[in-house]
């Protein structure tokens, strides 16, 4: 890949919040405006299914301090998605956090209904200024496997910053749980050995305890360390 993610183990990170199902979201009428760079869809969006009770979740895992609210611009193909920057606006409006919009994905990845194998080999990269010893709140538009919030969280700690938590608009529940078990992690080492996660420190910078869980999940239901290598090479290619 172009360049390698920052990533750093997760150190019980607190689950990721959700606000609705992934149903609600994606069958909004605005949603796929809101996804091709739509900011007032976004917005439209963001009021009907952002949820009080998620809102207090947050404000219980920041407790006094006062974070930056990052949210992940991510390019799509149709344009840059303008949900993680309405979520991040109407959270900060409601619990009176700042919003930081100066942190920007400096590629197109191609998520959007991607395998497995596609968000593990096409990663998201970042770039911005950021205030070293500063609390920041992660914030995106969904969930899936969670390479993204990781590399978000991973770059602003590489910049000396401090990641407090998450909050995604939807996602997949499992997926919200983003720190990795140390029983996954046993058990991907045990089935895949430790010539994989070399290569994988390798080709990506971070060994195995940087994966999400549902990453390191994926990996350990996969046959074998060369479906994985080659599986990898090819999304790379595509």
């Amino acid at each position: 890949m172009a360049g390698k993610p920052f990533r750093c183990p997760w150190h019980q990170f607190p689950e990721v919040v959700l606000h609705s199902p992934e149903s609600m979201v994606k069958h909004h009428s605005a949603y796929a405006l809101a996804k091709s760079g739509d900011l007032d869809a976004a917005y439209h969006l963001v009021e009907d299914t952002l949820v009080e009770d998620a809102l207090r979740q947050i404000q219980l895992i920041v407790g006094d301090k006062r974070p930056y609210l990052v949210s992940a611009h991510a390019l799509e193909r149709s344009g840059v998605n303008a949900i993680p920057e309405a979520l991040a606006d109407e959270v900060g409006e409601r619990l009176c956090l700042p919003v930081d919009s100066s942190i920007v994905q400096t590629n197109i990845v191609g998520h959007t209904g991607a395998s497995g194998f596609a968000r593990l080999a096409r990663q998201a990269l970042f770039n911005g200024p950021v205030e070293a010893g500063a609390d920041y709140f992660l914030v995106d538009d969904f969930i899936g496997q969670g390479g993204t919030l990781a590399n978000l969280r991973g770059y602003l700690e590489h910049m000396g910053a401090t990641v407090l938590g998450a909050t995604s608009l939807t996602g997949k529940p499992y997926s919200a749980k983003i720190t990795v078990e140390m029983q996954q992690l046993t058990d991907l080492r045990s089935k895949h050995g430790k010539d994989l996660e070399i290569w994988w420190e390798d080709r990506f910078g971070h060994a195995f305890d940087c994966f999400t869980q549902s990453e390191a999940r994926y990996l350990t239901n996969t046959s074998d360390a060369d479906t994985i290598r080659d599986r990898i090479t090819a999304q790379e290619q595509t």
